[in-house]
């Protein structure tokens, strides 16, 4: 006999499966692509759409990558030890928190170890708009049912701490995971209410995964987690992708708290079952990237960042466009307040198509489609050529990013135009 509870196990496991495969490709992985085939055509285009990093790896860390090109043997399943234990130092000193060694898993990039938690967890998922283009797509391939926060730019584009009490009441599962990722991606705004946020965390028992990927990134070169405030049950997820550029080597790592154990096993044995292990040649270069002392390269990523993102703030902002100063990574999120169109992906349609300039809609991140916001990444420039410049560590003056960031200036411009005209 076929019980009721039986049926519905199934019709719920084909919804899933069918909400699964209804999933688009990654947004910010299509626009890369689509700004390439315009080029290719001849086209101008200015490269505000990608997320990349645009400065070289550093030379004594690829050197590393070439010395141990030979390593072809399987390592183990959560990765060197010798890695993961510089990690776990690496955390310690920048965090205050202690995550062993046995705590940590490398990963192919922080985005696989975000999926796994994903596929391992049973339970809701809170998330805030802005969010990550992949955070709620790999909740939807976890079974996990999402929840979003609305925040404002006056709060910086997180939410407060009684935004999301109220929206942990409004949920009837308390089985949740809370994902913060400070300097956030797409505003490039740091979260200032940590402390208050792990606060409310704490009192309902949450677990909040701290995306803190561009955490080296933050302009006031000031490393704040919210594992801090909450090392209970904080998971960090991090990698080599941005403070490094080196995104296509695909290491990142995920630390996990003493009392989620039981999830870190899970996350193991899906490793185990997918990827098997990261790649041995870039897990040996790995080690010299976090043993290494890459204070002046980073120091000095980090300024021009902050150099071409102010400049782009400056030149860019207006009563018709509405933007917040940037404080970390490499993003800028404007509004251009107007109802000529019917959803921030025609606008950016139109935008592309009249100066050239890629970007990606808020519709991608989170909001409503009828929010005229934007996400605008200002690295369309060389990294290499930038920091061989004769720069100090001051804010960089108009004349050296004319020279060394043309594309972003020249995109600028045209955008500002084009807005005045809204």
């Amino acid at each position: 006999m076929v019980t009721n509870s039986f049926c519905l196990k199934v019709k719920m496991q084909k919804l899933t499966k069918k909400n699964i495969l209804k999933l688009k490709q990654s947004s910010t992985l299509l626009i890369n692509e689509k700004c390439k085939k315009l080029l290719s055509q001849g086209k101008k285009v200015y490269q505000f759409g990608f997320g990349q990093s645009p400065f070289p790896v550093p030379e004594k860390i690829v050197k590393a990558l070439q010395e141990n090109a030979h390593r072809k043997e399987y390592l183990p399943i959560q990765g060197l030890e010798r890695l993961r234990k510089t990690i776990s130092e690496n955390l310690r000193h920048k965090t205050g928190v202690n995550y062993p060694k046995e705590n940590i898993v490398i990963t192919p990039g922080s985005k696989e170890a975000m999926l796994l938690l994903h596929v391992a967890f049973n339970g809701d998922i809170i998330l805030s708009a802005p969010s990550w283009v992949s955070y709620e797509p790999q909740a939807i391939i976890g079974r996990n049912k999402v929840h979003w926060i609305q925040t404002s730019r006056e709060n910086n584009w997180f939410p407060t701490a009684k935004q999301l009490e109220n929206k942990i009441k409004s949920i009837k599962n308390k089985n949740l995971i809370f994902i913060l990722n400070s300097p956030n991606n797409p505003s490039g705004t740091i979260c200032k209410n940590l402390k208050e946020l792990a606060m409310v965390a704490k009192k309902y028992n949450l677990i909040v995964l701290s995306d803190e990927i561009y955490t080296d990134l933050t302009f006031c070169n000031k490393y704040d987690s919210i594992s801090r405030f909450y090392p209970e049950k904080t998971f960090i997820s991090g990698g080599l992708s941005k403070w490094c550029g080196a995104g296509g080597w695909r290491v990142g790592f995920f630390a996990v708290p003493n009392k989620l154990s039981a999830l870190l096993e899970n996350i193991k044995t899906l490793a185990s079952e997918s990827y098997s292990t990261v790649n041995s040649p870039a897990q040996f270069a790995a080690v010299e990237a976090y043993e290494g002392d890459y204070s002046e390269y980073k120091t000095k990523t980090i300024n021009i960042l902050r150099s071409v993102g102010i400049y782009a703030y400056n030149n860019l902002k207006s009563n018709k466009v509405l933007i917040n100063p940037p404080q970390g990574a490499f993003y800028l999120m404007p509004e251009f307040p107007n109802k000529k169109f019917k959803s921030s992906t025609e606008l950016c349609e139109r935008i592309l198509d009249e100066t050239g300039v890629a970007m990606l809609p808020a519709s991608d991140f989170g909001f409503s489609p009828k929010k005229m916001l934007t996400r605008l990444c200002y690295i369309d420039f060389d990294g290499g050529k930038f920091l061989n410049a004769n720069i100090n560590g001051k804010l960089l003056d108009d004349k050296t990013i004319e020279k060394y960031a043309p594309n972003v200036v020249e995109g600028i411009k045209k955008l500002s135009i084009w807005a005045k005209n809204l």
